[in-house]
């Protein structure tokens, strides 16, 4: 086995190890990018009230700008994925079929994380936004004249490349100025605009109702929102560090080095990216596996009409915008990686509550508290990315990272529609054969969920990383990273720490 491999293994049995460990290690950056890591005992868990506080004016207007963007995304996304069947209907094709839109999406979202996140971390986090804002809308009004099947799969293809650029410049935008503290708490709720934009989409769902064309209506209103987010952010200023670089003068040297960094951020950081790619290809599929074939699974299998598998889609989701919340504030008490593992393997435990229950009533608490947990694990993801990133390139690291995950998970609603329509199950209710959208969902949220545990268990983690100081591009060479650390505790605490932070490398 080489040296290589053996440093990789020995990074990850210590990282395991660390879960147990109470103090842990905090990533600081300074002013000049250099990077160092002390132990720390994790600070007592502070009130969400006062964590909020702690929030400039400008703080919270580009956090609620960022959460706006990313919940007009989601309302985007899932007006589609709320009607899929009438899409079937109007267009005369099957459920799988048109979740084949879907993958179709997901596929190129990674193709524009990547345009407008480069975009991001070069020219701001304002102006490829507002753009890319504009672009989601017009694609989303184009949807609405698609006369064929072929043309609906196309402009959906071409929507994806946009929906892709949001959710890295949302997410720098939202957190890099942030209080260190109010990081978790400010991540979970940012990362539930995309269950957010679910609700809104389920709301509407109930106004248009079920007829085969009442999609229409639900589009217009999504286009609206993306539109309205572009102007609103047009009206607001730049991120400070983009603004101290254009009056530094240096925008030749600044094109330049910035060309030089990205290759030089692949050569140094690519185990990184890579492993940030496996675990954002496990959480794509968590949530989309739970939750894009849920309404169709309520109403195929379970047999509610359209308002009452959109009242529980509500409620599910309503539970997930709580999860996300709660977690992501826990986070920063007690790590990153330990509230992903826990909530990943308590949905495990949800499961069988999750696709049993025949009621609306029922279907919606399990939902509630399913979703409370998926979306829990998922509202650390923000900051987690964005402790993880490169100090430089905070806006396209998280967006292409996710979006490559997404696009590698892109078949899972498409894989679980063709096994649900390919297997049968006996409703309990009245004896029909139906499709067996329930047990597909729950074993592949089995498999997903204890696969999220495990990645995560065995990666890094940066929590309470201060990478608010690091400088942009400005050819000096990329930040210096190293395993020093440093705790003014006491002299002695010091030298027990380095000793035994060189044993472990």
């Amino acid at each position: 086995m080489s040296s290589e491999n053996e440093s990789l293994l020995t990074k990850a049995k210590n990282n395991v190890a660390d879960l147990f460990r109470w103090k842990t290690r905090v990533h600081v950056i300074d002013i000049h990018g250099n990077e160092t890591v002390e132990w720390q005992s994790p600070k007592p868990l502070q009130n969400p009230i006062s964590l909020f506080g702690k929030l400039t004016a400008l703080n919270w207007l580009f956090f609620l700008v960022g959460f706006a963007a990313w919940t007009a995304d989601a309302l985007d996304f899932h007006t589609l994925s709320i009607k899929t069947t009438e899409f079937s209907k109007y267009y005369d094709v099957s459920k799988t079929s048109v979740t084949t839109a879907i993958t179709l999406t997901l596929l190129l979202r990674s193709v524009g994380a990547a345009i407008f996140g480069v975009a991001g971390d070069y020219w701001g986090r304002k102006y490829p936004m507002v753009l890319n804002m504009w672009i989601l809308g017009a694609l989303q009004i184009a949807t609405i004249y698609c006369r064929t099947f072929q043309e609906f799969l196309a402009v959906r293809a071409i929507f994806g490349l946009a929906m892709g650029g949001v959710y890295g410049n949302a997410v720098a935008m939202a957190l890099e100025n942030c209080p260190v503290e109010a990081r978790g708490l400010m991540s979970g709720i940012l990362q539930q605009g995309y269950s957010f934009g679910y609700v809104i989409g389920a709301c509407v769902n109930l106004k248009v109702g079920d007829a085969p064309d009442s999609w229409k209506p639900a589009f217009w209103g999504a286009a609206g929102a993306s539109i309205a987010v572009g102007f609103i952010r047009l009206l607001f200023p730049e991120s400070r560090q983009f603004v101290e670089a254009k009056k530094s003068g240096k925008r030749g040297a600044h094109s330049a080095a910035f060309k030089k960094e990205i290759g030089k951020v692949f050569r140094k950081e690519w185990k990184m990216m890579f492993y940030c790619v496996i675990l954002m290809t496990w959480f794509n599929y968590y949530s989309h596996s739970s939750q894009d074939s849920y309404t169709t699974f309520m109403k195929a299998q379970k047999g509610l009409d359209n308002d009452g598998a959109s009242r529980a889609s509500i409620l599910m989701k309503t539970g997930a915008c709580v999860g996300g919340t709660i977690i992501g504030w826990l986070s920063q008490f007690v790590g990153r990686r330990r509230a992903i593992v826990a909530a990943a393997i308590i949905s495990c435990c949800m499961i069988p509550a999750w696709i049993l229950p025949t009621t609306e009533r029922s279907l919606s608490a399990s939902g509630f508290f399913m979703q409370f947990f998926v979306q829990g694990a998922w509202g650390v993801i923000p900051i987690h990315l964005s402790e993880l990133s490169p100090v430089a390139f905070r806006s396209s690291f998280p967006g292409i990272t996710y979006q490559v995950g997404n696009m590698i998970s892109s078949p899972s609603a498409q894989i679980v529609n063709a096994i649900a329509e390919s297997h049968f199950i006996r409703r309990k209710s009245d004896g029909e054969l139906v499709e067996a959208y329930g047990p597909t969902m729950g074993i592949a949220t089995v498999i997903i969920a204890l696969g999220i545990a495990l990645t995560t268990a065995l990666g890094p983690e940066k929590c309470g990383s201060h990478f608010e100081a690091a400088p942009v591009p400005s050819g000096d060479a990329l930040p210096e990273h190293t395993d020093d650390v440093d705790d003014d505790d006491s002299e002695k605490e010091k030298g027990a720490i380095v000793h035994d932070e060189n044993a472990k490398r």
